[in-house]
């Protein structure tokens, strides 16, 4: 088992401390958390151990879990690198392009693995239909939730939207051409609503909106590619595929025939996978100990973490221009 220990036990921090406790494939050493009053609580609380110096904790470990807030990234990931362990870090990766890419850097000079949290790549719903995403050529993505007042001190770009700039960039295989995209910011100082059309080279368009202001949750994302349309929802952890194939000569009673105006006949059915449900954040980190396990690549690897916050802030620079 792998030795691991957390930096961070805020509201995520503790769901991590849980399903790390409970996992098989790791032995919970204990966490660290700079604000005191909190630390204890948590210890007296639940029984984890508490580390009086990030450096302690570290030491102790073989893997770090960090999920403090994202100012403080980078300088956790820095000290765990550098002490030659490997390193789990909630998304968004690093504050700056710039930290995430010396976090890349670090990692590759000392040998150590990294795996990002983006966790929808874990919802069942996703994981279910990934394989039939085959050259999407449009992509409109909803992610609305009701206001909160932890995360508004960052624009909702990096708050919310990040989980599907991600989802849609392991699905599509192309460099990112062009981004435009709009915001308000209503309650909050930074933008709590966003608007972006990502366009990609292959001719891909990707149409995501974001809102931390909504009068209901939503996580939907809908793909639409040759002779298919794939619909995700991360909420209710449900898909569905909807596919077309020519049509025969004779159809059946019950087959959903449409013809276009060219007299071309489709015939609609529905391809729908079963939904494995499952808790993602504990996939995400036990198949983080199995890459480290095999020495094979994570599934969220930090250039990925890193992409999607380099198009987070294209869409953020374009919001402000």
């Amino acid at each position: 088992m792998l030795k691991v220990g957390v930096l961070g036990a805020g509201h995520l921090g503790k769901i991590h401390l849980r399903l790390l406790n409970q996992s098989e494939k790791y032995e919970l050493v204990g966490f660290f958390d700079p604000f005191e009053e909190n630390a204890l609580k948590v210890a007296a609380e639940f029984g984890y151990t508490k580390f009086d110096t990030m450096e302690a904790l570290i030491a102790a470990v073989d893997v770090v879990d960090i999920v403090t807030p994202t100012l403080q990234h980078f300088e956790c990931a820095k000290l765990a690198i550098e002490a030659g362990k490997h390193i789990f870090i909630e998304k968004p990766i690093a504050n700056t392009v710039e930290e995430a890419e010396a976090i890349i850097a670090l990692a590759n000079k000392h040998g150590v693995k990294g795996q990002v949290g983006h966790v929808e790549r874990f919802n069942p719903a996703f994981t279910a239909v990934k394989d039939k995403i085959k050259n999407p050529m449009f992509i409109e993505t909803h992610r609305l939730a009701e206001f909160n007042p932890r995360g508004t001190d960052v624009p909702v770009v990096l708050d919310l939207m990040i989980h599907d700039i991600d989802a849609i960039l392991s699905v599509v295989r192309s460099k990112v051409k062009s981004v435009n995209a709009s915001s308000v910011a209503v309650i909050s100082d930074s933008p709590d609503i966003t608007n972006a059309r990502i366009e990609f080279e292959n001719g891909c368009v990707a149409n995501i909106t974001s809102s931390r202001i909504s009068m209901k949750n939503m996580r939907k994302s809908r793909f639409f590619q040759k002779d298919a349309y794939i619909s995700v929802d991360y909420l209710d952890k449900v898909c569905e595929v909807v596919r077309m194939k020519d049509a025969p000569e004779v159809p059946g009673d019950f087959d959903m025939i449409l013809q276009n105006a060219e007299g071309i006949k489709k015939q609609i059915y529905f391809d729908n996978p079963g939904v494995q449900l499952n808790n993602a954040i504990l996939d995400e980190l036990e198949t983080f100990a199995d890459a480290i396990q095999t020495n094979t690549s994570p599934i969220v690897t930090l250039e990925d973490g890193t992409e999607a916050l380099r198009v987070a802030y294209m869409i953020i620079d374009s919001m402000e221009k």
